[in-house]
């Protein structure tokens, strides 16, 4: 596992500079793999798009599943994780855990810029007072500087997560790549009988009743009948980190 220098020069691709191909190529896809497993997504993605494709994980609660299926096509298909720098202890070593366990080769964990971190958030409080602005800094911009040289990306979404995820397609082309969400159709019966079928081991914080994990000071336990996404950013009207919000023209 290496991390990643976060000062690499920032040069992400957009709709405006994308060939027109690539968003046709992922139109195709999306028709071709509308009823396709995961794995069969997965296989496609890697085929499709060789060494111009990665996969990014939170190592949250239901990442394993996700993971695990990776290491079935090819371990070494570059995993990109983003420690924010407020990230649980125990998400950095369940990464960890999880990437011995499964032979993972090419986990590369991104942190935030340590100058532009210094001047917009000197005093590590920008998540209370912004956290839009903190997401930025600490997520949105180290993917982009990380993601820049892929054409395509993979991520563990589901529709069932949330609301604001109750539609997205298995292929969908967003920001001048194309975007793979193999495990979109899945709902949480699935993914729990995937963990219990390959012996997967759970994040030590589901027990305790966090259901989705992010950054620390922005998550918070869910309760009965809540969506598993209800535990982040509660109180506020955010949803997203900033990652997967679709921008207008992409």
């Amino acid at each position: 596992m290496r991390t990643i220098p976060a000062a690499m020069p920032e040069v992400p691709a957009t709709a405006d500079t994308a060939p027109p191909e690539a968003a046709l190529q992922a139109a195709r896809l999306a028709a071709r793999l509308r009823d396709a497993s995961p794995l069969e997504i997965l296989s496609t993605a890697r085929e499709a798009y060789g060494a111009r494709i990665a996969a990014v994980s939170s190592f949250g609660t239901e990442s394993a599943v996700l993971l695990h299926m990776i290491a079935q096509v090819d371990r070494s298909l570059p995993v990109l994780f983003l420690d924010t720098g407020h990230m649980f202890a125990e998400t950095l070593a369940y990464r960890d855990t999880l990437v011995e366990r499964l032979g993972l080769t090419d986990v590369r964990t991104l942190s935030p810029d340590p100058q532009a971190r210094a001047a917009r958030d000197p005093d590590d409080a920008l998540w209370s007072e912004d956290p839009d602005a903190c997401c930025a800094l600490r997520k949105v911009e180290p993917l982009a500087r990380a993601i820049a040289p892929f054409s395509a990306w993979i991520n563990g979404r589901k529709r069932y997560q949330a609301e604001t995820r109750a539609h997205i397609p298995a292929v969908e082309f967003e920001d001048g790549r194309v975007k793979f969400n193999p495990l979109a159709a899945l709902g949480p019966a699935e993914i729990a009988g995937w963990m219990r079928a390959h012996d997967l081991p759970e994040h030590p914080l589901k027990a305790f009743g966090f259901a989705s994990i992010g950054c620390m000071p922005c998550t918070s336990r869910v309760r009965p009948g809540e969506d598993p996404r209800a535990g982040r950013w509660r109180g506020r009207a955010k949803t997203e980190c900033g990652i997967h919000v679709h921008k207008p023209g992409s």
